[in-house]
């Protein structure tokens, strides 16, 4: 096995959990809104989830570990790509402003600062910050 192979099944599998813990978030209140079905969909286009594991990972996202990022900087990277994938149509509804916030809790960030949080990470993602930028603001 390559060096190459290793890291695209590591990438993968960091992908397909991350995916699951998005999909056990959003099944965190038994049902999953449209909006709440559209952005995961968007997601697993996005993180290259194929069809079987898409279902498989609906039916029972528990099975599969959760591995939220260990330090600020990659909670932060995270934030960036799931609020780029949110306002990936210029648009940040209410329905996915709830639905980031409660992603942003998973991710490790404290609940009673989630809605500044959230609101600064749209504002920067709507101005056009790259990640580096995004994450410098975020951590001043």
């Amino acid at each position: 096995m390559s060096l190459a192979d290793l890291y695209s099944s590591g990438f993968k599998h960091r992908n397909r959990d991350h995916f699951a813990a998005i999909v056990r978030v959003a099944l965190s209140d038994t049902v999953i809104t449209d909006e709440e079905r559209a952005f995961i969909d968007r997601l697993a286009i996005l993180l290259e989830i194929d069809s079987d594991s898409y279902e498989a990972i609906l039916e029972n996202p528990e099975s599969y570990a959760i591995n939220p990022p260990s330090n600020a900087e990659k909670r932060l990277e995270r934030l960036y790509d799931l609020t780029r994938m949110v306002y990936a149509d210029q648009v940040a509804d209410e329905a996915e402003k709830k639905l980031l916030h409660r992603l942003a809790i998973g991710l490790g960030f404290q609940k009673e600062i989630t809605h500044t949080l959230i609101q600064k990470a749209l504002d920067l993602v709507a101005n056009g910050k790259d990640e580096e930028e995004f994450i410098a603001a975020m951590q001043a």
